[in-house]
């Protein structure tokens, strides 16, 4: 089962490689390039910005889920991340302006007559956002799944602790009639001993009377044998 941090590192490599492919396009490929090679190359540019945006929002959501424990060193990769994609985005502009400039200062048309570059720079776009839409479509299926996973274990979770809650106040009632039937049963021995101690004195009573009956008879019939 896929776990939040498992998921924040498996958006974040996909962040880092489009970051990586965007920086290498910035940085190498528009500043040698010109006309509407150059206007290709930030087009590109500006879709795959949009795509590290959504995944910035995913990982947003993602880090949610982090137990506290960890939640800092997440965070701060997050921050990074964000750091770098606005650093992209300010050059990606400038380079917009530079390319707008130029335009104006030269006026100098550098589109191509071939109209089937345009239809497949459109075809290019299109192919693109379709793939955007179907990593976005992914990533809410991913994150749809954890959250089920999650409402599943949670509820398990809930269940187990009523099943303890029930025994536990299951073995405190049997615990309470266990006291009660320890007292009844002391009460009932306390009587028994006592009762054993009266009839200790009746038969100690008795057998002192029957002594006393003895030896006065014995006393009588000795006086008479004298006389």
């Amino acid at each position: 089962m896929s776990t939040p941090d498992s998921l924040f590192d498996a958006y974040h490599l996909d962040f880092e490689q489009l970051i990586g492919s965007v920086r290498t396009k910035l940085e190498k490929d528009v500043p040698e390039q010109r006309g509407e090679q150059r206007k290709a190359t930030l087009r590109r540019v500006e879709i795959e910005l949009d795509e590290a945006d959504d995944i910035i929002s995913q990982l947003e959501v993602e880090i949610q889920g982090i137990p506290v424990s960890i939640r800092s060193q997440y965070s701060q990769r997050l921050k990074q991340a964000k750091l770098d994609l606005n650093r992209l985005k300010k050059i990606a502009k400038d380079s917009h302006s530079q390319v707008t400039r130029g335009n104006v200062r030269f006026d100098s048309p550098s589109r191509s007559d071939d109209p089937y570059d345009e239809h497949g720079n459109e075809r290019t776009r299109l192919l693109a956002g379709h793939q955007t839409l179907a990593d976005g479509s992914q990533r809410i299926g991913n994150s749809t799944r954890l959250a089920l996973e999650t409402e599943d274990i949670g509820a398990d979770i809930l269940r187990t602790l009523r099943v303890q809650r029930e025994q536990i106040e299951n073995a405190s009632h049997t615990l309470n009639q266990a006291d009660t039937s320890i007292d009844r049963a002391s009460g009932t021995i306390q009587k028994m001993i006592r009762q054993m101690y009266k009839q200790r004195f009746i038969i100690g009573a008795f057998i002192l009377v029957l002594i006393i009956v003895v030896v006065l008879i014995l006393y009588f019939k000795l006086s008479g044998h004298r006389h």
